[in-house]
């Protein structure tokens, strides 16, 4: 990697890691107040993504990663509550990795846009079970 490669690399791991600090809106709606971290949502929907997917015999390891990347937009486009998404008009998530991913080796870039795509367009059963794993966490958290 060049320079400019390695300082893409510490800006993207900078902006993901604002989710360690970024809350989840939706909980704050029903009267939690100190509600878990996105990063902590993620983690727990990608264990569960690769449980699920050993069970359906699905590829455990593409549910996992479609799961760690599914929410990164939030850093510059906030969690936006279920309930909310009606009436706002939220940027497309493909878009905002594309320029999250900017400066990113090629093969890095195309990785993380790669996984955002597939799960935004729910076609495959890994990108089903990462759905799935997400709304399963948000019930288990409940």
């Amino acid at each position: 990697m060049d320079n400019e490669e390695v300082q893409a690399l510490a800006r993207y791991a900078y902006e993901v890691g604002h989710l360690k600090r970024s809350a989840r809106t939706g909980w704050w709606m029903v009267g939690i107040s100190d509600p878990e971290s996105v990063a902590e949502h993620t983690l727990r929907t990608a264990l569960l993504g690769f449980l699920l997917a050993e069970m359906e015999g699905a590829d455990a390891a593409r549910t996992a990663v479609l799961c760690l990347f599914h929410d990164t937009q939030e850093t510059r486009i906030g969690d936006i509550p279920y309930v909310g998404k009606e009436y706002l008009r939220a940027a497309d998530p493909s878009d905002v990795t594309a320029d999250q991913v900017l400066g990113l080796p090629d093969e890095a870039a195309r990785a993380v846009t790669g996984a955002v795509q597939e799960y935004e367009a729910q076609e495959s059963l890994e990108a089903q079970l990462a759905h799935d794993a997400d709304r399963l966490e948000c019930l288990v958290q409940a």
